[in-house]
């Protein structure tokens, strides 16, 4: 019978409960309901689908601009074609530079290639993977036309600081694709540079499955980016004609539909992110090796994810070992985020383009394509520390404690054996 007890103990002991947490790739974890099916009923029933002629995509764009107080928004397929948009609206020259970084979705970067211009990697701030005023200046040559900053995990990349120190007239744009309401310095993101893009895509504060956002208060940058969504035809002017080489980057009224839906549930479902990510940070204050993104005062982050460093030293295996635990308890984490650098991957490494032309790589300083590790500290050591934790509006209360406890569990075994 004591025999029996000790092994039901062991057992019971060995035992880890997995973890049901809501997804936001699926409904469990997205804020989808009647009021989005209510305004696709009523795009099918009036047979307009296109936003050309259909009453959504406007409404959308003057909803959007009033939310982040741009006197312009437009709206487009998906968060890459905004990227797209936005370095179109630039009208660069082939073999500019757009200093940018390599923590980030390769639909940041391939825009920059298409438009014939030469990503410029700047280095990353070890603590936040987002570029600063520093690296960003550090990249900056004669050759330099413009800068995409992007905002993090809805936290704020230091843009204020950025903007300030840039030369006049370098324009500067926001990749704001996970940063909906995040605040800089007690100022929205996306309102420090000519333009900024945003994207609803299945996993974003708010989806439309897939589509994109373009905002500025600069006419002619939101004139040349409305007609370049067109195949650049300017819809609704005299004498229209096919102004110069584009795309038809547009949305549908199906997905503006949704997106109207959509933004009537951002604040309540930022404000339960912030919620429940507060409890979580609470609940990891003590726990020895994992350091909580830090929030500059002022600033105000909106949590599309909660990347969570790793000290190796203090954690044997890292972010690696920490995310292997915590799949077995029913817990999801990506560590690195991205397995690496953006320049890294073959399109870049090998300068996989247009056929075998290289193009417009071939239009590059060699300083630009020098991509030697020693050149991205910040980058690389944030890579190797970084554990994402994915989040969503319908986290409570009791999924951020069960999350956090997780990882207290996961990082003492570690630190034990």
């Amino acid at each position: 019978m004591m025999a029996r007890s000790e092994t039901d103990g062991r057992e019971a002991t060995s035992h880890v409960e997995m973890l049901r947490l809501p997804s936001d790739q699926d409904a469990s974890g997205r804020s989808l309901g009647a009021e989005e099916i209510e305004r696709l009923h009523a795009v099918i029933a009036s047979g307009v689908l296109t936003a050309t002629k259909g009453a959504q995509t406007r409404e959308l764009e003057v909803r959007v601009a009033t939310l982040t107080g741009r006197r312009h928004a437009l709206a487009c397929s998906s968060g890459t074609a905004a990227v797209h948009t936005a370095i179109a609206a630039l009208d660069l020259e082939p073999g500019d530079e757009v200093i940018t970084t390599s923590i980030t979705d390769m639909g940041a970067l391939t825009p920059i290639l298409y438009q014939g211009a030469i990503p410029k990697f700047a280095d990353a701030d070890p603590a936040t993977g987002m570029v600063t005023a520093a690296t960003v200046a550090a990249a900056q040559t004669d050759r330099t036309r413009a800068v995409v900053v992007t905002h993090l995990f809805g936290a704020a990349a230091e843009v204020d600081t950025i903007a300030t120190a840039l030369p006049s007239g370098l324009p500067l744009v926001e990749d704001c694709a996970q940063a909906f309401l995040t605040r800089r310095a007690g100022r929205l993101v996306g309102t420090f540079g000519v333009g900024a893009c945003f994207s609803t895509q299945q996993g974003k504060h708010i989806t439309t499955g897939e589509g994109g956002l373009v905002t500025s208060d600069d006419d002619a940058f939101a004139r040349r980016a409305r007609v370049f969504v067109n195949k650049a035809w300017p819809y609704g002017e005299a004498d229209p004609d096919h102004e110069f080489l584009a795309l038809n980057y547009r949305t549908t009224e199906l997905q503006s539909a949704v997106a109207n839906a959509q933004l009537e549930k951002l604040v309540a479902g930022v404000a339960q992110r912030q919620s429940t990510v507060a409890r979580f940070a609470a609940a990891l204050s003590d726990v020895p090796g994992v350091t909580f993104p830090a929030v500059a005062p002022g600033d105000e982050a909106t949590w599309w994810k909660v990347a969570l460093l790793v000290d190796p030293d203090l954690v044997p295996g890292g972010p690696r070992a920490v995310a292997t635990a915590l799949a077995t308890r029913g817990v999801a984490t990506a560590p690195r985020y991205i397995q690496k650098p953006a320049f890294a991957c073959r399109v870049f490494r090998e300068q996989r383009t247009f056929g075998t032309s290289r193009w417009p790589f071939t239009l590059a300083r060699p300083d630009a394509l020098d991509y030697s590790p020693e050149r991205f500290p910040g980058t690389y050591t944030y890579l190797d520390r970084v554990l994402v934790v994915p989040w969503n509006e319908r986290y409570e209360p009791a999924h951020a404690d069960a999350v956090a406890a997780a990882i207290a569990d996961v990082v003492e075994e570690l630190r034990r054996a």
